[in-house]
């Protein structure tokens, strides 16, 4: 069997499996220097993470979705509706005071978070055989090691980070609980790994993505929210190892794929360089939205406003959110098909 890849070794192993592992690395190495970062945080480190990673991986969807007129004309209702829907319900939840509206998001982040963990574990499982017992051990090893460090969020004192803002998650403190969640934990693990030992070895084929996808998952997770308690460490984690793969992934499986055929704005890549003009555009588009989040809301990074327009955060926090919520939803449509090759 060959190995599963995505789109080739070098370039998987340095744009969706390795980033884990090199923030990982970074982090060990160098921990008083992001503790010096941290206290000292800068326009530059919110521009690097928050804007150029975070907020630019958000709009790649754009081209799998809106950017690709086949797709726009497949899924037209989805694409006008789910848009409107979101900020529907942003408004409404944001009726009930902005923590409501915040702690809906942050949950509904995870578990997009989480998915998407699952989804290329999945990719890189497509061509195995599927067995049941495989299946289920598979998913009980992706969703542990992602769901643990966030049940251990929840049920032990507060963490030093959140995800959006303070107090957005239940906490419920039970070290019992949390005990006992641990042992399953390292019980899922030791299962996933004993089978795929044994496997590989009666197969003679070690699935060197898929298993490194999970490994990755497993550490990036624990070390950035169970074994740190650092605002930054948490952020590094969990903003690059998450936007950095989904923008490669777009760019692998939509962009490359259509610069030579294409037609709009694939046309017009395809006479650049098509990577550099592709992350231009994100990078554009993503400074573009969070200029208005600090001009209209934020007002932290970017000093623009004298204006108070704090009468108006109903609308304009539900309405500037709305890109990042329909991204969190229309993920769990867009790569869904009968055969995840």
């Amino acid at each position: 069997m060959m190995q599963p890849w995505i789109h080739r070794a070098k370039t998987d192993l340095l744009f969706i499996i390795g980033p884990s592992f090199f923030v990982l690395t970074i982090i060990f190495m160098f921990q008083d220097y992001i503790t010096e970062i941290e206290n000292d945080y800068s326009f530059y480190t919110w521009l690097f993470l928050i804007v150029f990673i975070d907020v630019a991986h958000v709009y790649a969807t754009l081209f799998k979705t809106y950017f690709v007129a086949d797709e726009f004309q497949k899924k037209k209702k989805l694409l006008i509706l789910l848009p409107i829907v979101c900020f529907v319900i942003s408004m409404i939840l944001f009726s009930f005071g902005s923590l409501v509206f915040w702690s809906f998001l942050a949950y509904v982040a995870v578990f997009h978070f989480i998915r998407q963990q699952y989804g290329f574990m999945r990719l890189y499982a497509r061509n195995e055989e599927k067995k049941k017992t495989s299946v289920i051990i598979d998913n009980l090893a992706i969703y542990a090691a992602t769901v643990y460090p966030m049940l251990f969020w929840f049920l032990s004192p507060n963490r030093k980070f959140n995800w959006f803002v303070e107090d957005e998650f239940f906490h419920f403190e039970n070290q019992n609980l949390l005990n006992i969640l641990f042992w399953i934990y390292i019980g899922i693990l030791i299962l996933y790994a004993a089978r795929t030992a044994f496997i590989s070895i009666k197969n003679r084929f070690f699935n060197i993505p898929k298993n490194s996808i999970i490994l990755g998952t497993a550490l990036s997770w624990y070390f950035g929210i169970v074994y740190f308690n650092d605002d930054l460490v948490f952020t590094l984690l969990n903003v690059v190892s998450h936007g950095i793969p989904y923008m490669a992934l777009v760019y692998f499986r939509e962009v490359e794929s259509k610069v030579d055929n294409g037609s709009g704005i694939f046309s017009f890549l395809k006479s650049y360089n098509a990577v550099f003009i592709y992350g231009l555009i994100l990078l554009i588009i993503a400074f573009s939205e969070e200029f208005l989040w600090e001009f209209f809301v934020w007002n932290e990074n970017i000093s623009v406003s004298n204006f108070d327009f704090s009468g108006w955060q109903f609308v304009l926090v539900p309405l500037l959110s709305v890109p990042q919520f329909t991204h969190y939803l229309l993920d769990g449509f867009i790569w869904k098909s009968k055969k995840a090759a």
